[in-house]
């Protein structure tokens, strides 16, 4: 599509396991020596010895992996959607996201097939400026979830659930978050292997309490 690079984070999706950290550069020769510089300054490379074990061992599970998170997406998008206390859901596979259209021409698997992702975001419905809903969600899951984990990180076998405004990005002044378009309220889900259902259930409780 036009990209002199591509940078893949080998520990997301391609492990998927959560088990090792490595990531790869993917381009043309003429970059190659430019890459070696950047090597040389800030770290070696994952042994190969090290990446074999788990990071091509999970490559053969990966189409399997990422269709069944991508059909959960899908199905709990659709219920956040309707759900009453969430106001904006974000996922390219519904027709409601304001780059639908780019997604279908974009994010195609190897087989053509509309592949929109194993990540989504939604905000709740909040009454005043303070994210209420959506800490008691996240204060919920952490401690009742029966599928859903507490985790900042993404693209595992877990469905994994985080808010920015009041975790990873919580050190920012609230200006500073505004203006990087980081909402309080907003909440990031990455779909593992479990039941669309149970990950459903999960956060219908969870908003019923929030």
């Amino acid at each position: 599509m036009g990209a002199d690079l591509a940078i893949e984070s080998l520990t997301k999706n391609i492990c998927g396991f959560g088990t090792d950290m490595g990531g790869a550069v993917i381009g043309g020769r003429q970059f190659e020596e430019e890459l070696f510089m950047y090597r040389k300054d800030f770290g070696g490379v994952l042994s190969p010895k090290s990446a074999w074990a788990i990071l091509v061992y999970g490559l053969s599970t990966l189409t399997l992996r990422a269709k069944r998170q991508i059909d959960t997406a899908f199905k709990v998008a659709m219920f956040l959607e309707k759900h009453p206390k969430v106001g904006t859901v974000r996922y390219p596979g519904l027709p409601s996201h304001p780059q639908h259209a780019l997604a279908l021409k974009q994010m195609r698997s190897t087989l053509g097939t509309f592949a929109p992702g194993t990540l989504l975001y939604f905000e709740t419905r909040e009454d005043g400026e303070e994210p209420v809903r959506a800490r008691n969600l996240i204060n919920w899951a952490a401690q009742h979830s029966y599928c859903i984990t507490l985790a900042v990180s993404l693209g595992n076998i877990r469905t994994l659930i985080e808010a920015p405004g009041i975790m990873t990005h919580a050190a920012l002044p609230r200006e500073a978050q505004q203006a990087a378009h980081i909402a309080a309220n907003g909440i990031r889900l990455s779909f593992g292997l479990e039941k669309a259902e149970d990950i459903i259930d999960d956060l219908e409780e969870g908003l019923g309490q929030a």
